[in-house]
This record gives structure tokens, C-alpha cells and sequence, in this order.
């Protein structure tokens, strides 16, 4: 594959392409592939969610009396990064600002993705840097997708997510991409969502204050996948409505504009600020494993 790196470690591998810096590729010891292949449903893997997360309304940016056109989950994934290493267990991909970025989101940064794979999982960190003078507002989200089911003689609803701790807080639904403005009662039973397509009838379901950092994605038997994270604020979990053969596990660091919310993105709800010559990192690490029995 052009403009690709392949990671092998462990018993398993990665592929990783320039475009979006995105995770295209995902499989084990045993050469199962666990990532979603972009079928017609939906034309990506793992794509990189930044500088917003989601959606703003009216699809524009504000800034100083200033509005520039932002389309939902910004542009990161699809600009080309430059890599900046690459080895046979780790790289890391880079974008930052030009005159193309500029005219969306009018400030100076420096994104780093770096993937690497240890002990039969895939770590991805992000690096978040402001290089310019001002205070840099900023949200950034993973987005990959796992096939679902894992394996083709399994249902959809054999799977189940688990969480680490209980998730007995309410949840979000959007509207036409912006956040609804009350919350919903959870599906998650404890610290179990039984998975079914009807789930994502209206869009994804959206833990704005998840109590766990962790979560496992499997049915009573074969592959499964743990994901954790640290660093995000918010948890989406999304298959595309009406029913697609994948689901998408989605930690976040910013959510779309609430469906009132007309003001500055600096004030934008879930908006990380990151101070003129700081750095914010953020990670999650996907586990490939097997179920028992």
C-alpha cells in the first residue's frame, strides 16, 4: 500500500497510511482482521477527529467576529501527515498549520499520532501542540471501527459491551449532528450494554461523564477487544443507522455544539485550551484477545 507503514509485534499487526495519519489495518496472531474494511456503508477505518469533535452548527467556526467554515470532525483526516519515524514497531505521523488550515480554524498547531505495538495491543498517542502565541481551543477524538460481529457465524447481538465500573449517568443523542439539550435514561445495564442495531436508531449514544476508562467489546466466545484510554473526557459508540457491519468505539476529548450554542469555539462546551508553547497528550491502547470457551 502506498504512503503505508505495517507493524508487526507480538503476534500481531497494523497498518497505518499518511493520509489522516489513520489506522487502516488491525489483525492477530492468526491473521483475523478486526478493523472495518470502509465498505460502502461507511468509506472509513480509524479516522482522527480534530480539531472538533462531532459537529458545529451551521457547520462554522467562530472566532474574534470571525466565522470559518468547519465541516463535522474537522479536518485532520483528511489532510496528508508527514512522518516523522518509522520503525517496525512504532511510527509517528505529523500535521501542522498552513494556509489551507487557516482558513478553517485560525491557529498555529502542531497534531503528533504516534502508533506502537507492545504486548499483544496497539498503543496510539496524540500530542496536541500549540506553537503559536494565543491560547489554541481545541477537541480531538478516536474513531475506530471494529467489525461487527468479529466473526461471520456469530450475531450482532451475541456481543455485548462491558465497562470497567458501573455507567448509571444518563446519556446524550444528537439532532441532526448537535447535542440534544436534556440527557436520556442509559441502556447500559450496570456495566453491560447488550449491543443491537436499534441502539443507534437516533445516531450514537454519547457518555458525556463516563465512569470507567476502560471497556471490552466480545460474545461468549472467539476474539474480542478491550479498549482503554487516558486523557478523554467523553465516550461515543456508534454503528451506522438502520444497520452496518461495524461498531465504533469512540474516546473522545470534545463533543458536537449543543443544538443552542451559537457562541465562540473558545466557550464551545468540552473545548480543551491549550496554552502557547504547551503540549496535551492523550492515548488509548486497543488489546486483541481471545475469549475463553
Amino acid at each position: 500500500m502506498a504512503d503505508s507503514q505495517t507493524l508487526h509485534g507480538d503476534g500481531i499487526s497494523a497498518v497505518i497510511v499518511g493520509q489522516g495519519a489513520e489506522l487502516v489495518s488491525l489483525r492477530d496472531a492468526r491473521g483475523l482482521e478486526f478493523l472495518w474494511q470502509a465498505g460502502p456503508e461507511w468509506r472509513r477505518h480509524s479516522p482522527v477527529l480534530f480539531p472538533i469533535v462531532g459537529r458545529l452548527k451551521g457547520d462554522a467556526l467562530r472566532h474574534r467576529g470571525r466565522t470559518y467554515p468547519m465541516s463535522q470532525h474537522g479536518f485532520a483526516r483528511d489532510k496528508p501527515f508527514a512522518w516523522a519515524e518509522r520503525s517496525s514497531r512504532s511510527c509517528t505521523l505529523v500535521l501542522t498549520d498552513d494556509a489551507d488550515t487557516r482558513t478553517h480554524y485560525p491557529f498555529a498547531f502542531r497534531l503528533a499520532v504516534t502508533y506502537t505495538l507492545e504486548r499483544q495491543q496497539l498503543g496510539v498517542a496524540f500530542e496536541i501542540s500549540n506553537t503559536g502565541d494565543e491560547p489554541l481551543p481545541a477537541s480531538i477524538g478516536a474513531h475506530p471501527a471494529f467489525n461487527w460481529p468479529l466473526l461471520p457465524d456469530l450475531a450482532k447481538t451475541d456481543y455485548q459491551l462491558t465497562f470497567a465500573d458501573n455507567e448509571l449517568a444518563p446519556i446524550r443523542r444528537l439532532k441532526d449532528g448537535l447535542l440534544l439539550a436534556a440527557p436520556q435514561p442509559t441502556p447500559v445495564q450496570g456495566k453491560t450494554l447488550e449491543l443491537s442495531e436499534r441502539l443507534f436508531d437516533e445516531d450514537a449514544i454519547i457518555l458525556d461523564r463516563p465512569a470507567s476508562t476502560s471497556v471490552r467489546y466480545a460474545a461468549g466466545h472467539g476474539p474480542a477487544v478491550e479498549m482503554s484510554w487516558q486523557g478523554f473526557q467523553e465516550l461515543g459508540i456508534w454503528s451506522k443507522p438502520g444497520g452496518a457491519p461495524f461498531l465504533c468505539i469512540e474516546p473522545w476529548h470534545g463533543i458536537a455544539s449543543p443544538l443552542d450554542f451559537d457562541g465562540d469555539f473558545i466557550d464551545k462546551p468540552g473545548v480543551m485550551l491549550v496554552e502557547p508553547g504547551a503540549t496535551r497528550a492523550l492515548s488509548y491502547q486497543i488489546r486483541l484477545s481471545q475469549q475463553p470457551g
